[in-house]
């Protein structure tokens, strides 16, 4: 579904993004983690290329990201992306917010748009708040609302960059809540997140990124449970993520 291949990015003279190889199959969860600016989120902003890359191969779905005659609109409407902080159009209602798109880009009536909308605020616990502004509500019913935005375009799969780390704790698990009912159902994740309860819950697979590179990408159970075979840069981020 999704395809690394050997992907490398600068910033002018400074390699941010290292050689970078993986994929993502069908159905699949993959967590991303790393220390701060180990690239993982600029990897998975390269996955829609809403971060360009100066090296290697993306493929989503059999389409090349990099490919000069890709039509990126198109690609990313079949990608859900959800941001660290919720990015909603702060002067449009949570109903609006999700109508939007719908209508303009996959060219859905109002109605067929609207009965969507109701059904995925309904999944997401905010059925009561369609009619407020992002401004009204706590951040973690905003990123809840953002997971439902993604949602109602029906994307193949789904990009997280960080989605509970500008909540408040007591805000976080309501959002990983959505995110594990929607690992269960089946959705092709790929999620850059320090949670590794989340990550301990619902990963296939775990990928460890540091100064760049991919340094471990493995299952869940030996990314956690066989510390011993890990890279030492791993053991030491897991020694202190875990004892939090």
């Amino acid at each position: 579904m999704i395809e690394f291949k050997n992907v490398s990015k600068w910033y002018g003279s400074f390699q941010v993004l290292k050689d970078c190889s993986t994929s993502i199959a069908t159905g699949e969860v993959v967590v991303v983690c790393g220390p701060s600016g180990s690239g993982k989120s600029t990897l998975i902003k390269t996955a829609n290329a809403l971060e360009p890359f100066q090296k290697g191969e993306i493929w989503i779905d059999g389409v090349s990201v990099g490919a000069a005659k890709t039509n990126l609109p198109k690609l990313r409407s079949r990608i859900g992306m959800v941001f660290q902080h919720f990015e909603l159009f702060p002067h449009l209602s949570v109903m609006r917010n999700l109508e939007l798109a719908q209508v303009k880009v996959l060219g859905r009536s109002q109605a067929e748009a609207a009965k969507r909308v109701r059904d995925l605020l309904e999944r997401v616990g905010l059925a009561a708040h369609m009619d407020k502004f992002p401004g009204q509500l706590s951040g973690g019913q905003q990123q809840r609302v953002a997971i439902a935005r993604a949602l109602a375009m029906d994307p193949i799969a789904m990009l997280f960059d960080e989605p509970t780390s500008a909540l408040d704790p007591e805000m976080v698990n309501e959002v990983l809540d959505v995110m594990v009912d929607l690992a269960r159902e089946g959705m092709t994740m790929m999620v850059v997140t320090h949670e590794m309860g989340f990550a301990r819950q619902v990963a296939d697979r775990v990928i460890f990124m540091d100064q760049g590179a991919i340094v471990e990408d493995c299952s869940k159970d030996e990314f956690f449970e066989h510390t011993e075979q890990r890279s030492e840069r791993a053991r030491q981020f897991l020694s202190k993520i875990l004892t939090h």
